[in-house]
């Protein structure tokens, strides 16, 4: 079977985020949040993908493959 977690993680900046998503780069924003934490915010990423960051595991075969995906919390 295969691995289905990335074999490369690399940590970027929110600015760097920023500069790659105002590029127009394809991104998958991840908010991985927990229910408490995203409810009680203010803040939201439009087309963010909620996924509490204990629940990844379980969903990573559906996420898209094609963008990199930065996934982010509080």
């Amino acid at each position: 079977m295969r691995n289905p977690m990335p074999s490369e993680i690399a940590r970027i900046t929110a600015d760097d985020a920023f500069r790659r998503y105002e590029r127009g780069e394809p991104i998958l924003f991840i908010d991985s949040r927990n229910p408490q934490a995203w409810e009680g915010s203010k803040v939201k990423l439009p087309r963010a993908v909620r996924m509490p960051a204990d629940e990844v595991r379980t969903h990573v075969v559906g996420i898209p493959r094609d963008r990199m995906m930065i996934p982010y919390c509080t």
